[in-house]
């Protein structure tokens, strides 16, 4: 596959999957979705290759579901893309914790949306201090994707979950690494350094004990996962058919707060 909307960079047992859409904050759509699942079974498939490492171009990780998308399906009355992105992200975060080696996402800027959640989905998260993880969903009237709260109870509890993701409230860099889901915080200038000296640890380490690690993960904690995905995706469709949602996308698109109407 040729990629357009992502950067495929390999060496030294390293894979480097960069997000490059930074006109539109690196939101996700059809293609980068497919372009990122496409990157990752490659890494699968590459024995070559140890560790996958995940960032992004521009000032932004990501602001998750691309919102000039959002807002022309909601105008054609598109719903079949809105599914389809849907189902993409959640089978992105699910080819992470499937993915029988380590993944490392680093992050700098807002990382809302999807883009929380496929953090939540990798191994290692390194942040500098910028980072901003965002529950984003509730401000267009939707629920956490990409295996949200699926992943988001399992990795800071029930009730803070439900909080983040009903208040959208930002979560700083360094509260992350209090919650658990940072590994590393460290200032912008010294990012790829920290990610470097980690990286080079991991492609010399044991590729046998990490596979056997995240089984061992998936079968404690994640073996209910496949039912869940039937759940979040019909919730979601359903809800990307609502007004609320429609006024959600046209409240953010003109800058201001939303009306929702229950509808």
């Amino acid at each position: 596959m040729e990629y357009t909307t992502i950067i495929y960079e390999g060496t030294d047992r390293v894979a480097t999957l960069i997000f490059n859409r930074p006109e539109v904050n690196n939101g996700f759509n059809v293609p980068m979705c497919k372009e990122i699942l496409d990157a990752i079974e490659r890494v699968k498939m590459d024995d070559s290759v140890h560790v996958l490492v995940i960032k992004a171009n521009g000032k932004v990780f990501s602001v998750g579901g691309d919102l000039i998308e959002m807002k022309r399906a909601v105008e054609e009355n598109d719903q079949e893309s809105l599914v389809e992105i849907a189902e993409l992200v959640m089978q992105i975060s699910f080819a992470m914790k499937k993915l029988p080696k380590p993944v490392v996402m680093v992050t700098n800027g807002a990382v809302a949306g999807a883009a929380f959640n496929m953090v939540l989905a990798a191994d290692i998260c390194i942040a500098s201090t910028e980072s901003r993880f965002i529950q984003a969903f509730v401000n267009v009237g939707l629920a956490p994707d990409a295996g949200g709260m699926y992943l988001l109870t399992r990795s800071i509890g029930m009730n803070r979950a439900i909080q983040l993701a009903m208040t959208g409230e930002a979560v700083t860099a360094e509260r992350g690494k209090e919650y658990g889901f940072v590994y590393k915080v460290c200032e912008p200038e010294v990012l790829d350094k920290q990610v470097d000296r980690l990286v080079k640890r991991l492609a010399k380490g044991p590729e046998l004990s990490f596979k056997a690690m995240k089984e061992m993960v998936w079968a404690s904690v994640f073996s209910g996962w496949d039912e869940y995905v039937k759940l979040e995706v019909a919730l979601q469709s359903n809800l990307g058919q609502t007004d609320d949602f429609a006024e959600g996308v046209r409240a953010f698109a003109e800058r201001r707060r939303p009306n929702f109407t229950g509808k």
